[in-house]
Parts: structure tokens; sequence; C-alpha cells
């Protein structure tokens, strides 16, 4: 199987886990997986050079909050060790954490059975992803927050003469957020070209579609105009995303504004326009619509 094929496989099982899980529970982030399962899939996959899993493959209970407890672990342990030779990654938007888990999953970093663990009391398999949730480093808060972290992180590492790359994935919605830019500007300041940016822009925000709530666009050249590299690509072209990775941009934090569709892969939900943040089911035909479409693509589902 070929990386591209492997790629898409992945961003097969994304979907189809994602949309599988909406069925049992009555709603999801779904739409955040149709619109970025290519981006993390490639990113998994292709793009970024990981170390293999650290964590166990069940997830382990919330062990308590950090400080003084000796137990307390991140998640970061499921995207492979911390090397100077490693690259990390950070998730922004943790709204998007089943996504990210379901990723986990198709990669085979976690067992399927964390899964059945989501949201569960007791578990770190949290709905909001926290630091110590699998696939997390970060407790990113409420939107916005990831990237100014990961400034500290990146210049912690150039001063150990680590080579290692940041990778991190924002929504586009936090580009409504000042702290984002005040970021991006830091990171120009500091010439912090080890930090690479992938952007899941869906145009969709809580609040509806992005440009009826807060202009960002034009995204690219506002980014270029704060000192950043930027790139604009097809977010479901595997190609174009992981060829994206390699925009020359020394000096510079890159940013790749990957342009995707909130239904893309589960075209049954175009009807729900222009609202896509949670998928929710409020009448019975909307979730046999969404049932009768699995059953066409994927076969059986795993509904109870």
């Amino acid at each position: 199987m070929s990386w591209q094929e492997e790629a898409r496989r992945v961003a097969d099982g994304i979907r189809r886990r994602v949309t599988d899980f909406t069925l049992k529970n009555g709603g999801g982030y779904l739409s955040q997986a149709c619109s970025s399962a290519e981006i993390l899939a490639t990113l998994y996959t292709r793009v970024m050079h990981l170390g293999p899993s650290v964590a166990p493959p069940v997830p382990p209970p919330f062990s308590g909050v950090p400080g003084k407890n000796a137990n307390y672990t991140t998640g970061a342990g499921y995207n492979g060790p911390k090397a100077p030779d490693l690259d990390r990654f950070f998730i922004s938007p943790v709204h998007y954490a089943l996504v990210l888990y379901a990723t986990l999953v198709e990669t085979g970093r976690m067992a399927e059975e964390g899964l059945a663990m989501f949201n569960q009391d007791g578990s770190t398999v949290e709905m909001i992803g926290a630091e110590h949730s699998p696939g997390h480093e970060l407790m990113a808060g409420s939107l916005g927050q990831a990237l100014s972290q990961v400034i500290g992180i990146a210049l912690a590492r150039r001063e150990r003469g680590e080579t290692g790359r940041n990778f991190v994935f924002m929504s586009d919605g936090e580009f409504m957020i000042g702290q984002t830019w005040e970021a991006i500007e830091t990171l120009a300041f500091y010439r912090l070209d080890s930090v690479i940016v992938y952007i899941d822009a869906n145009g969709q925000s809580a609040d509806g579609r992005i440009d009826e709530v807060m202009r960002i666009e034009p995204l690219k050249d506002r980014l270029e105009a704060f000192g950043a590299a930027a790139v604009e690509v097809d977010g479901h072209d595997v190609e174009a995303l992981a060829r994206a990775a390699g925009t020359p941009h020394p000096g510079k934090a890159l940013f790749v504004i990957a342009r995707t569709n909130p239904y893309c892969g589960v075209e049954v939900l175009a009807e729900r326009a222009p609202r896509f943040h949670y998928i929710r089911f409020t009448r019975p035909e909307e979730k046999e619509a969404l049932r009768r479409f699995y059953l066409e693509k994927w076969g059986e589902n795993r509904e109870a």
C-alpha cells in the first residue's frame, strides 16, 4: 500500500468511527471529522516524524490533578517519546478530541477499546480533550491558547539544540481570537521556523459561518503581514497536504491553510447548513438518514 492509500484509508476510518459514535450517542462533533480527516491522517502517516507510541494501548484512568501528584502524566506518549530529533504534535481546538482518538486508533497508537471510554466518568478519554487525554500534551483551554504555549516549547527546544519540529493543529475559528495574532507576531519576532501549523479551514464556527461572525479573510495575506509563511491547499488532497510541509520558510513559522468541507465524506450532512458545529439529532428522520448513509457506505454499524 502506498503512503497515499494508507493516508486515505486512515481518513476514511476516522470518518467511519466518528459517524458510528454519533449514531450511537445521538450526537457528536462529526463535521470536524469530515473536514479534518485527511489533515490528521496525512500528518500522522506521512508528514510528522514521530516515534512509536510509548503509552498504554488502553488509556489508563484519570490519576488526579497535576502538582504534587507523582502519578500524573500527559497524553503525549501516544505521539511517541520526546527526543531531540523527533517532531511533537499539539492540538489546539480540543473539541476535536474524538477525531484525534479515532486517528490514534486508525494508526495503531491506541487500542479500539479506548473509544468505549469516551466521556466516561474517571476516564482520560475526555469529550473536550485535556493534557492527560490520549494524544494531547497541553491544556489548550477555550481555543486560541495552544499556539502561545508552543512558542515556549519551541524556544526551549531551540535552546537545547533540538532539531525536531513542532506541529500545531488549529481550526480557522481560532483566527477570530486576539491571542492567536499576538502569538503569530511573537513567532515572527523569535524567528521560530520549527513551528508548522495546519489549519482546518472549514469556514464554520459554533455560531455559524465564520464570515458572518467575524471576518478573518484574506487569511493567507494576513498571516504573511504578521511575519509568517503561509500556503493554501485543498485540505482533502493528501498529496497537497504532505507537499505543503516542505514549503521553504527560513526564519518564519509555516501556516498551512487547508481549505475543507464540513460534510466531506458524509454528504448527508449538507442539509444542515449553515450550522455544523455539533451534530445533534432533533428529529428521528435525521438520525435515520445518517444511519442509511452509514449502511450504504460502510456496511452494518455497531449501534446497540
